[in-house]
């Protein structure tokens, strides 16, 4: 019982010194963090994988499945975002410049 209690209560510290440090995060930060958090995400994964070898009852098995889902769903969704924010930073130079209309290829008119 003592066990439960300290687990319990890092739980509980964990969860608040978290809140604490992402409430303080700019709101230009936010996002940039998030999603290379999620993308971090992937050791949940890794995870996943250990835990599957030693499951050995249906219960089990779902928390695998809904482990690996709920994994897999982050790590996608924070790559998704992190690719997003990419895309606003790249310039309009960046960008094939469209061929003029009325000219050839040898660029002389018929």
């Amino acid at each position: 019982m003592p066990a439960l209690v300290v687990s319990i209560t890092l739980f509980v510290l964990a969860l608040l010194i978290g809140i604490e440090v992402i409430g303080k995060v700019p709101a230009t930060l936010h996002t940039p963090l998030m999603s290379g958090a999620n993308s971090i995400h992937g050791i949940v994964i890794v995870g996943v994988i250990i835990v599957a070898a030693e499951a050995n009852s249906p219960l089990s098995y779902v928390f695998v499945f809904l482990a690996a889902l709920l994994g897999t769903m982050n790590v996608v969704g924070g790559y998704v975002v992190t690719d997003r924010m990419l895309e606003m930073f790249k310039s309009s130079r960046d960008e094939k410049k469209p061929i003029p209309q009325g000219k050839g290829e040898e660029g002389g008119e018929r």
